[in-house]
């Protein structure tokens, strides 16, 4: 048998390896509590924004000049629309963006030149480059029936909307909400 010396670590060097696993165990709870934070708050994002304030991409040219293919909008789940709002409703699986001409017992007429007049009243639409007749296969003057919106897109020549019979009047209960903001590109950021 050989005598062996164990030499014991200096109270400095234990000291310094009890710091070290401390710090990383710092580090690691520190990691932890940032990587649950963020997924908190993205969880908390999503709930919101599929609750309240979706945001939905333009697709399409129906809503030109106002909106352009590939912004990025948000809407807010409301109801009581008023003429001239921008909503985003369900048609046949997809999300369709028009513009509310006329509400519930409204009589909505258009002449062959492209000018709408709801109630016997000529619209004045600002929004609107180039007045258009468009595809229209419903019966004018048109009574707007009960918890039901008429909608046309700004684009008149372009736009598919209540005008026809394939769109129709959209029921409130399809409506996802009305735009309230055009968030993306940067550039054009506004409200509606």
């Amino acid at each position: 048998m050989s005598d062996k010396i164990v030499e014991l670590p200096s109270s400095e060097v234990v000291k310094a390896e009890l710091d070290r696993a401390r710090s990383r165990s710092t580090f690691l709870k520190l990691l932890y509590n940032t990587v649950a934070s963020l997924i908190v708050v993205a969880a908390i994002s999503v709930l919101i924004s599929m609750l309240f304030l979706p945001v939905l991409r333009v697709t399409g040219t129906s809503m030109t000049p106002t909106l352009e293919n590939d912004q990025l909008v948000v809407c807010r789940r409301m109801g009581g629309f008023e003429r001239g709002d921008i909503i985003a409703f369900y048609h046949n699986n997809k999300i369709l963006l028009k513009r509310v001409i006329g509400l519930a017992g409204d009589t909505v007429d258009i002449a062959l030149d492209g000018t709408v007049s709801v109630n016997g009243e000529k619209l004045d639409e600002p929004y609107v480059d180039a007045l258009a007749y468009g595809t229209c296969n419903i019966k004018l003057p048109y009574q707007v029936p009960e918890n039901r919106v008429f909608v046309m897109g700004d684009h008149r020549s372009d736009s598919i909307d209540s005008r026809t019979k394939e769109i129709g009047c959209i029921a409130e209960e399809m409506v996802v909400g009305k735009v309230i903001w055009c968030i993306w590109p940067f550039g054009s950021i506004k409200a509606y």
